[in-house]
């Protein structure tokens, strides 16, 4: 163990912020930490939107689901998916770039979970906390109207950011032989590991809401791979010029 490896293990999300300011040179530097993650062949495929409090912002809230801590946190960024700067760096040298593969949408996306990381990761070692909002997919040909996004952009997910306000338990994780195999993928003993981990998740969530959630890891996601995942997301990335070939 080292303060980076501690750091990481106490990852928790946070929703409820103080009103203390994140002055702008400190977003601008958790930003240039995002830039120094690993971009698969140098592509740099993520843009960084930062949105002001406001109109904008309570939009964005509305169509995350009303997650009242997306109008409410000092610092808000939508990450996206950006390959338009690749069609311009083609464009400079009277070259036609090829786009649609599957195989970009996969890179540019993969940046930006990538460049996000760093920055929650940076972020929290300066004493800020943060949560990932995916909520943005919900209704994401609003929000890339909203952002005034162009083709070959998509927003993937957004951020909150601030000084928190709340002091959470870390959310066990899987057990490490689950995640962790060795020469092929053998999984003979994971659903007796995995029934002890419910074990765990139900306990975390029945301290965390003082007893009105009850319910396992193995349930959640069972009751949440039974509906649709956003349907609506292919067809919005077709148009966007991503995922034909």
């Amino acid at each position: 163990m080292n303060p980076t490896i501690e750091l990481l293990k106490s990852h928790r999300s946070i929703r409820k912020f103080t009103d203390q300011p994140v002055d702008q040179a400190t977003v601008e530097t958790l930003v240039q930490a995002g830039q120094a993650a690993a971009t698969s062949s140098f592509i740099q495929a993520c843009t960084v939107i930062q949105v002001s409090p406001g109109e904008r912002r309570n939009k964005l809230a509305e169509m995350a689901g009303n997650q009242a801590y997306v109008a409410e946190a000092p610092v808000f960024l939508v990450f996206c998916a950006d390959m338009k700067r690749h069609q311009l760096a083609c464009g400079m040298h009277d070259a036609e770039m090829k786009s649609g593969f599957t195989e970009q949408f996969l890179t540019a996306s993969l940046d930006c979970g990538l460049f996000a990381q760093n920055v929650i990761v940076a972020a929290e070692s300066l004493g800020l906390g943060g949560v990932y909002i995916g909520g943005l997919r919900n209704n994401i040909e609003a929000v890339a109207d909203l952002l005034e996004l162009p083709e070959l952009v998509y927003p993937v997910f957004g951020m909150c950011l601030g000084h928190p306000d709340q002091n959470p338990e870390i959310k066990p994780r899987l057990p490490l032989d689950v995640v962790l195999k060795q020469d092929r993928y053998d999984d003979s003993a994971d659903a007796e590991r995995i029934a002890e981990y419910d074990k765990d998740v139900k306990e975390y969530y029945r301290t965390r809401t003082g007893g009105t959630k009850d319910m396992t890891w193995s349930e959640q996601i069972s009751g949440m791979l039974i509906k649709e995942a956003r349907p609506h997301m292919l067809p919005f990335l077709n148009g966007k010029g991503f995922l034909k070939r």
